[in-house]
């Protein structure tokens, strides 16, 4: 039977490192599988203490735990990668740190496609791919673009001018807010903050009103027109 040999140097016994029975060390930055675990095992094994050897079936029940901690992890895996796969063409809503200031980002916007790479899931939107672990929520599309609706409709309220300043050539731009909200669904419109269709609605009344003013100072001025010139030709006559 084959013994380990040791020699001894100032007092210091020297353990003997040959290509069998070195240690093993695993690559910075990989991870342990399961042939990594066995010559493991084996080292345990090998450099135990002789006068406390560890029994057989603590070796058995380390296999054994190694061995289901192994399947858990690959079942995640797998169900990671099919929950990834299943958000191709969904609206989802990611938290990005940026790199430079340290801030964290909100991204929206449709999956394109899922990427595997290093050992990691990504996630393309809008061209950029993002970590799945930056995944926060997925949004209904239907969901999704009303609210994309509704916060267009208050910042186009916001470029309109005061109430007081509305003019004829304000009509294009508070037209076509009135027709965005008129042609929401039901369900859309409940998106739309109350403060919002309030004053669409006022914008819409000062409109009409500042039309119609128009509408009688031309109509005031025509008429002024026709008078003086009747007053022309009687003077001609």
């Amino acid at each position: 039977m084959a013994s380990n040999v040791a020699a001894v140097v100032d007092g210091v016994l020297q353990q003997n490192k040959t290509p069998s029975s070195r240690q093993f060390e695993p690559a910075k930055g990989s991870k342990l599988d399961y042939q990594d675990f066995l010559q493991l095992l084996c080292a345990e094994m090998q450099y135990q203490d002789p006068l406390e050897p560890t029994s057989n079936t603590e070796y058995v029940a380390q296999l054994a735990t190694f061995s289901q901690v192994e399947a858990m992890l690959a079942m995640q895996n797998t169900q990671q990668s099919a929950m990834a796969n299943d958000l191709v063409g969904k609206t989802v809503i990611l938290q990005v740190e940026d790199e430079t200031t340290g801030r964290t980002n909100t991204v929206d916007g449709v999956v394109d496609y899922v990427l595997y790479k290093n050992g990691e899931t990504y996630l393309s939107v809008n061209g950029n791919e993002y970590p799945l672990s930056s995944l926060e929520t997925v949004v209904n599309n239907e969901y999704y673009e009303a609210a994309v609706i509704a916060a267009t409709l208050a910042n186009m309220v916001k470029y309109l001018p005061d109430l007081d300043n509305v003019r004829p050539e304000h009509e294009i731009m508070i037209t076509q807010v009135k027709d965005i909200y008129d042609g929401l669904s039901d369900y859309q419109r409940q998106f739309v903050d109350d403060d919002t269709v309030k004053q669409i609605g006022e914008y819409w009344t000062r409109l009409q009103e500042v039309l119609e003013q128009q509408k009688e100072s031309e109509g005031n001025g025509e008429d002024g027109g026709d008078s003086d010139s009747g007053d022309e030709n009687e003077n001609i006559a």
